[in-house]
């Protein structure tokens, strides 16, 4: 019986290249994904999330820096969840902030129609 080393050899390289591939393609994606998440979080910053929004700022850092965590211990897929949810939570906070602010503007001119309806109002 003859044993094809080469034919075995071939099998050997592609099923070690298809387990670098697999490994490697899990690190570009969580990569990415914590990058945009860290983006998110600094945009929601920026938009006084947190100030209007410190509870979900907090699950927002959080998260992210788990994310990193987790970069480094080189377990991709639970980066790529945690940056998922760090990236959900910045969103949500940033939208919080928006709104109050939104609120708050509203409620500004709110107050200056009222003046100027009662500036109208007031007899001549």
């Amino acid at each position: 019986m003859k044993i094809n080393t080469r034919g075995g050899l071939a099998l050997l390289s592609a099923a070690a290249l298809s387990l670098a591939v697999g490994c490697s393609s899990l690190k570009t994606p969580a990569t990415a994904d914590v990058a945009v998440s860290n983006a998110a979080v600094a945009n929601a910053a920026g938009a006084g999330a947190a100030q209007y929004a410190p509870l979900e700022m907090t699950d927002a850092r959080e998260k992210l820096a788990l994310a990193n965590k987790a970069m480094l211990a080189k377990d991709y897929k639970l980066a790529i969840a945690l940056a998922s949810q760090a990236q959900a939570d910045a969103k949500l906070a940033q939208s919080k902030a928006s709104s109050v602010k939104a609120q708050a503007a509203a409620d500004v001119l709110q107050d200056d129609i009222r003046v100027l309806r009662e500036e109208l109002d007031r007899p001549r």
